[in-house]
């Protein structure tokens, strides 16, 4: 046994959410759906290739004119 193991310890935060976990057993299920909504998209490639070719590149100082007034 390694000199610094803590084999029964668990922190504050883990025990947290396993409390939470037992208490709420389809808070998982629901973070899923959450996910799915927010993130789990399908991506167009194709109206991507489209959006990214229609660029138009921009100046490195967007607020100065085409004009060299000082």
């Amino acid at each position: 046994m390694p000199i610094f193991a803590r084999p029964h310890y668990t922190s504050d935060a883990t025990d947290f959410i396993e409390s939470l976990k037992a208490a709420r057993p389809e808070i998982e299920q629901e973070q899923r759906h959450g996910r799915s909504l927010l993130w789990d998209k399908q991506v167009d490639r194709e109206f991507q290739a489209q959006a990214e070719a229609a660029r138009v590149p921009q100046k490195p100082y967007v607020y100065q004119t085409g004009s060299d007034h000082a």
